[in-house]
């Protein structure tokens, strides 16, 4: 198993203003609890300006702005998953994906 320095990190960063920090702390609780030996961490950054994002590294993979509002929670887990460990089965999660 990597050290955890070496794996992914995800960011997400909310807007302070907007009172958004309790809805960025239960995604970050979902993903840590989901991916537990895969993420390095989740990190909360305080923003301003409406600003909803989560990031993989360098990667955006949600964006409140462009992608309309806040993801559902299965959503964002295939996101991440989708760029950390594409092969994790989410079990039910995935059984509420959508056909293609």
């Amino acid at each position: 198993m990597p050290q955890r320095q070496d794996r992914p990190i995800v960011t997400i960063r909310y807007c302070v203003g907007c009172r958004w920090l309790l809805r960025a702390q239960w995604y970050q609780g979902e993903l840590l609890q989901t991916f537990t030996d895969v993420l390095g961490g989740v990190l909360l950054v305080p923003s301003s300006g409406a600003m909803f994002r989560v990031e993989v590294g360098e990667v955006t993979v949600w964006n409140r702005k462009t992608d309309g509002g806040f993801p559902d929670i299965t959503v964002l887990k295939r996101l991440v998953r989708d760029l950390v460990a594409p092969t994790m089965s989410l079990g039910h999660s995935e059984a509420a994906q959508p056909a293609p």
